[in-house]
């Protein structure tokens, strides 16, 4: 019986059968050929243009016999078969091959063998689970130059890198880290046939961005008319010592704002480092054009080197940061009692946060007993503040910690005896709370990082000493020597029985706050001295002004307050308004509030607002009353409490942390790109 003969696809005028696959005649690329399908080789001929038309004639050609054919000697009957066209192809076939359409280009390249991928370049075989991923990634390292033409679009790409340029701006990273292996295959992975880019291209991008930022901080900075340093003293390792130089400032429209200047690499030599911290400073503010503006430097520094003695030839005022401040007052404050009591707890606090049993036991207990789900809090060395929060969750969850203690399933005799705290511990805990929490408010108000703070600072030092640091009956031996100790700390560190005092820029301040401008918590010798000290400023800037000429600075257009002229014609208004200016003068209603002693006795006879008004608002509305005042207002009220006030915070903590792992050479680009947001 004699077989009838085959339609032949066009195809195999450019295929060849090997075996089990086939070779393509043009580029030599190798396909599997399975029950006659040519599927696979005619998606594989769409890469070759050329190779068919679409309106290509059909021919007639003798298919080639298959070995058992030959075998029995079977005749074939030729007959005329289509070649590949859109009309014939059956519907289900048709969905087959739309589908295939999106090839990736790194199979020009692979072959399929078996159940592995081939490089036909170097001949490099690859496991292939359906993923084209780690052929990509052999191409890019191994044969750059013949990196597939089909990739993202320039535009596409550039954008994915910016991106990648911000998340290394934003997370602190090291653009060094765009060199590894991993990143490298996350991306490939992720964005199919992106162009990785080098690390000198991503510094340029980061760079860009470093000098837009800077760019709008120099005319932020050259509209306003003062500013206030902060050091920042910080170490990365290896044991390298840093100054990050921050500025706060009072925008025209009365609102405070902040901003990093510059990052420098302080000497390791413990001689020269007071004179490096000032050259560095001077440098900065040189840099940015603002050595006229700057009123004061707050600083973090324990060993006094920015003291004025040290730094004579520069123009503006030092203070230290009050955080600072009052974590050597606590330090100072703490007992041999104290301090043992402190290091029980937090061994105490150790064994729940590190023993999964205790810890699931004290859960149970929190549950059963009704006390919040809290996680017990392990005190810091770094921060005080730590131990007012580890003292508060312990007396919360006082009873739940003595039951898991209690209960022999769970705690030995043993361990439980040598991490149980007798009951005079407790009561010292229990009384040695408020204080530190107190001192805790204190830190917050003054680190308020959107508000004025170094207004707040003498009212506050001065209540605690004059209040809550002041013992009581019931107040145990411990609690009430601490009290004492800190009280002392805080006069001295605070020069509060200082003749001095008036002259120091966070007590002008409280001045220039109509929150304090009364200074209440002052003897009177002490306000009277602050009062001659602000009409010593207030004429000082006068004689500035006078200095400065008519010409180059216009002159203050005063109001005279609560005059109200809403209700007269504006006709009976302008007639009376001429005939007054004629008797009396044109400067007749003014010259009250140009005499700038009247506007200091005027300012303080005013009655103080309510203490949650912000004092920036205020002076927005009341400025052209006191145009003088206003004036200091800007210069006093723009320095901040403490020396770096998101530090205090848990983002702030995070980046000091991010910081340490900077490279030297970026690490001032990326701290001002960061913070600069």
């Amino acid at each position: 019986m004699k077989r009838t003969g085959r339609r032949r696809s066009s195809v195999w005028d450019c295929f060849e059968q090997i075996g089990n696959y086939v070779r393509c005649m043009k580029c030599n690329a190798r396909l599997k050929y399975c029950s006659g399908a040519t599927s696979s080789m005619m998606n594989h001929m769409k890469t070759h243009p050329t190779t068919v038309e679409e309106d290509e004639k059909p021919v007639i050609t003798n298919i080639q016999p298959l070995e058992e054919e030959i075998a029995a000697n079977v005749e074939i009957i030729p007959v005329a078969v289509m070649t590949h066209n859109a009309s014939t192809i059956p519907p289900e076939r048709e969905y087959g091959e739309r589908k295939r359409l999106k090839r990736s280009s790194v199979w020009d390249i692979f072959i399929r063998v078996d159940d592995d991928v081939q490089c036909t370049l170097c001949h490099t075989k690859l496991k292939y689970r359906s993923s084209t991923t780690s052929m990509m990634y052999h191409i890019k390292t191994k044969h750059q130059d013949s990196m597939p033409n089909e990739g993202l679009s320039p535009a596409t790409n550039a954008e994915v890198t910016d991106l990648i340029a911000r998340m290394i701006e934003k997370d602190m990273l090291p653009i060094s880290m765009v060199k590894g292996d991993g990143f490298r295959e996350l991306l490939a992975y992720t964005v199919q046939n992106f162009k990785m880019p080098s690390a000198g291209d991503v510094t340029r991008i980061i760079e860009g961005h470093y000098h837009e930022k800077s760019e709008e901080l120099a005319a932020q900075l050259n509209r306003v008319a003062y500013v206030a340093l902060t050091a920042d003293f910080w170490t990365a390792l290896p044991f390298q010592r840093y100054i990050t130089v921050f500025c706060s400032f009072i925008t025209e429209d009365w609102h405070s704002r902040s901003a990093v200047l510059q990052t420098h690499k302080l000497p390791s030599d413990s001689h020269t480092t007071t004179d490096s911290v000032t050259e560095k400073l001077l440098n900065t503010v040189q840099t940015w054009c603002i050595a006229r503006k700057v009123t004061a430097c707050v600083h973090n520094n324990t060993e006094d080197m920015l003291s004025t003695p040290a730094c004579a030839h520069v123009t503006w005022d030092y203070a230290t940061c009050f955080a600072t401040t009052l974590q050597l007052a606590v330090i100072d404050g703490l007992s041999e009692d104290l301090v043992r009591i402190i290091a029980a707890a937090g061994k105490l606090v150790k064994h729940f946060n590190c023993d999964a049993l205790a810890g699931e036991a004290l859960e149970q207990k929190q549950v059963t007993m009704c006390l919040p789900q809290s996680k017990l809090i392990q005190s810091s060395k770094a921060r005080w503040d730590t131990i007012c929060d580890m003292f508060e969750l312990l007396l919360e969850q006082r009873w739940a910690i003595k039951a898991v203690l209690s209960d022999r399933t769970i705690t030995n005799r043993k361990e439980a005896q040598s991490l149980e705290m007798e009951d005079d511990c407790w009561q010292i805990i229990e009384n040695f709370t408020p204080v530190l929490a107190t001192l805790k408010w204190a830190t917050t108000v003054i680190s308020a990082e959107t508000e004025v703070s170094i207004s707040n600072i003498y009212p506050i030092t001065f209540s605690l000493i004059q209040t809550h640091l002041v013992p009581k009956e019931n107040d145990v031996e411990q609690v009430s020597e601490f009290k004492l100790k800190v009280q002392k700390s805080l006069r001295d560190h605070m020069e509060v029985d200082s003749n001095d005092l008036a002259s120091k820029p966070a007590l002008i301040a409280s001045m220039l706050d109509p929150r304090h401008k009364h200074l209440s918590f002052m003897t009177p010798s002490g306000r009277l001295a602050a009062k001659v000290k602000l009409h010593e400023l207030v004429s000082k800037l006068d004689e500035r002004t006078n200095t400065a000429g008519t010409k180059d600075e216009p002159q203050d257009i005063l109001v005279t307050p609560e005059v109200s002229q809403a209700a007269v014609p504006s006709q009976v208004r302008s007639d009376t308004k001429n005939t007054m200016m004629l008797l009396l003068g044109d400067n007749y209603s003014s010259c009250y509030a140009t005499d700038s002693e009247a506007q200091v006795d005027y300012y303080l006879r005013d009655i103080a607002t309510s203490l949650d008004i912000n004092p920036l608002d205020w002076w927005r509305l009341n400025g052209p009353r006191f145009p003088k005042l206003a004036t200091l207002a800007r210069r006093y009220l723009c320095v901040p409490g403490v020396s770096l006030p998101s530090l205090l915070s848990e983002a702030g903590q995070t980046f000091a942390t991010m910081r340490t792992r900077l490279s030297p050479e970026h690490d001032d680009m990326m701290i001002f790109v960061n913070r600069n947001t």
